[in-house]
């Protein structure tokens, strides 16, 4: 008989960027089921670009180039192509998530339009560690238990605008 301690232990991954997608290969390279939630439509996170940000989170702009060359900016079990540039646009570099994502097969682990309402210590958590995770597609909220939490929303998750009362003008990066 499996007693819970030995089952596979159970990871939710919020959000399903930069961070996200390392957490989610991470969790299965120590053999752990993760399931990763991202409340929009794609992953990539501030680096799929739009022309709108109709959820008002930070992306990146049509015209940005990365500063960090690509041997600091790969991942360590995945670098990038040799014909890729030492500094590259947002589109290459969001190439290189979807064949990370793609090489790792890490999709089939991602909630899309799923929004992680709420994240609360179980009632038997000083025995058990567990969380209680709420999450809400298409109005439906669903709730599920998890050994474990990543939080991995990224500290762009909301643009830092001026307040109501800067006296310059405010203008669209897009």
């Amino acid at each position: 008989m499996l007693t819970r301690a030995s089952m596979t232990k159970r990871v939710a991954v919020i959000g399903a960027g930069v961070s996200g997608l390392s957490c989610i290969k991470c969790c299965l390279d120590e053999d752990l089921e993760p399931t990763c939630f991202e409340r929009s439509d794609d992953f990539g996170g501030l680096w799929k670009f739009t022309e709108d940000s109709k959820d008002r989170t930070t992306r990146v702009y049509r015209s940005l180039v990365t500063n960090v060359c690509k041997e600091m900016s790969c991942y360590s079990d995945f670098p990038f192509q040799e014909d890729f540039p030492n500094f590259m646009s947002h589109a290459k570099f969001w190439d290189y998530l979807q064949e990370f994502s793609e090489h790792f097969d890490l999709l089939k682990y991602i909630q899309f339009k799923t929004t992680v309402c709420s994240v609360t210590k179980c009632p038997d958590f000083s025995e058990t560690g567990q969380w209680d995770v709420v999450t809400e597609t298409e109005g439906k909220q669903n709730r599920a238990v998890f050994d474990a939490v990543m939080v991995c929303t990224g500290h762009f998750l909301n643009p830092h605008l001026p307040l109501g009362s800067f006296p310059g003008r405010r203008r669209k990066l897009l």
